[in-house]
C-alpha cells in the first residue's frame, strides 16, 4: 500500500505540468481555513449557485481546475475574489479522471487543513448543517480524533421529465430535483481497501435495470483531514492510507455520516451526457454515459411510487442513509 500511494504521489508530480495557473490567490489561505477542491469542464450555469451554496457552508477558499471549458466557465471563476483558479486542456481520463491534478495541488496547499473535494453538481449535507456551519462539524471531527468523513451521494431527480422545468443560472437546483430514492440500495465491503462500496438509487434501477453491478458507486470520502502523505485511490471513493476508509462503523455504533445531493438530473443533463460521451474522458469507456443516453432517449421519468420528497438531514437520518453518530 505505501508503494502504491508512492506511485500515486508520483503520478501528481509528474501531472502537475499539465495545469497552467490562471490567477493564484492561494497566499490568501489561512491556517485555518477549510478548502474546496474540484475539477469541473463547462459548467458555468451551476457555479454561481455551487460557490454561494459552499460558502454559506463556511469553505473559505476554492482551489479548482478547468479542464478546457468554452462557455465561460474559466473566465467566471476568474473573477471570484475566493478561487484559485488552474487550466488544462490534458486528457481527464489518463488523468485518473482528474485525481491527479486534485492530488497535485492537495500536496501543495492542502496540508493541515480540511479539505472538501466535490463536483459542481453535488452538496454535501451534514447533521445539523441547517445550524452549525461545517467549521463546526470539522472542529468536532478533530476533537474527536477523527480524520475522514464519509457521504453517500444520493442522486435527486424531478417529478415527471427532466426537461420539462428549465434550469435557470444561481438556481437552487433542489427547487426542481426534489426527490430521491429511500431505498433500493446494495452495500458491501470492499476487502482489499477496507471501504464500503454502496450502488443503487435511480442511476441502478433505471439505466442499468439489467446490470446493477455496473452502476455508478455512490460511497464518497469527500471531508478529509489532509496530510500531505494522503491519496485519493479511487476518485473520493477510497483513500490511502486504508485507515482513512474506516468511516462508518466505530465500537459501539456508528460513525457520524452526510449525504451528497447529487443536482444531476436537470434539463441540462442529456446534451452534458452527450458531450461526456463524444469526448470518451470517463471511466470504462464512457459505459456510463453510453447507459444515460440510451436511456434519456425515451425520456425516462426517475420518479416512481416509491421516491421519497427530500424535507432535511433529519428525515435522510430517520431512514438511514446518514448518521449524526454521538455528536449531539
Amino acid at each position: 500500500m505505501r508503494l502504491r500511494r508512492r506511485r500515486l504521489h508520483l503520478r501528481a508530480w509528474a501531472k502537475r505540468r499539465e495545469m497552467s495557473p490562471v490567477v493564484n490567490r492561494t497566499g490568501a489561505i489561512r491556517g485555518d481555513s477549510i478548502l474546496l477542491l474540484s475539477t469541473l469542464r463547462n459548467e458555468r450555469i451551476r457555479l454561481p449557485y455551487f460557490l454561494r451554496y459552499y460558502r454559506d457552508l463556511g469553505v473559505n477558499h476554492f482551489l479548482i481546475v478547468d479542464n478546457g471549458s468554452d462557455d465561460g466557465s474559466r473566465e467566471y471563476l476568474q473573477q471570484q475574489p475566493d478561487v484559485s483558479l488552474w487550466s488544462t486542456q490534458a486528457s481527464y481520463k489518463r488523468s485518473r479522471f482528474g485525481m491527479d491534478w486534485i492530488t497535485a495541488l492537495q500536496r501543495k496547499y492542502c496540508h493541515g487543513h480540511w479539505t472538501l473535494v466535490v463536483d459542481p453538481d453535488e452538496f454535501l449535507v451534514y447533521p445539523f448543517c441547517e445550524t452549525r456551519p461545517l467549521r463546526a462539524l470539522t472542529d468536532w471531527l478533530e476533537s474527536s480524533g477523527v480524520r475522514s468523513f464519509s457521504a453517500m451521494l444520493l442522486d435527486m431527480y424531478p417529478k415527471g421529465p427532466m426537461d420539462a422545468q428549465p434550469y435557470r443560472e444561481g438556481q437552487d437546483p433542489f427547487e426542481i430535483a426534489q426527490w430521491f430514492d429511500s431505498a433500493n440500495y446494495s452495500v458491501k465491503r470492499n476487502p482489499g481497501d477496507g471501504n464500503l462500496w454502496i450502488q443503487g438509487g435511480p442511476r441502478a434501477r433505471v439505466f442499468f435495470p439489467e446490470e446493477p453491478k455496473k452502476a455508478p458507486a455512490l460511497n464518497k470520502i469527500p471531508l478529509v483531514k489532509w496530510n500531505r502523505a494522503y491519496a485519493y485511490n479511487s476518485s473520493t471513493h477510497s483513500l490511502l492510507p486504508r485507515g482513512l476508509n474506516l468511516v462508518y462503523d466505530e465500537w459501539g455504533g456508528e460513525k457520524a455520516s452526510g449525504c451528497l445531493l447529487h443536482a444531476k438530473f436537470l434539463d441540462t443533463f442529456a446534451v452534458k451526457a452527450q458531450e461526456e460521451l463524444s469526448r470518451h474522458q470517463h471511466y470504462a469507456n464512457s459505459v456510463e454515459y453510453r447507459a444515460y443516453l440510451d436511456g434519456v432517449k425515451n425520456q425516462p421519468d426517475l420518479w416512481c411510487k416509491w421516491s421519497e420528497k427530500y424535507i432535511n438531514w433529519r428525515q435522510l437520518e430517520i431512514l438511514g442513509l446518514m448518521s449524526k453518530g454521538n455528536w449531539a
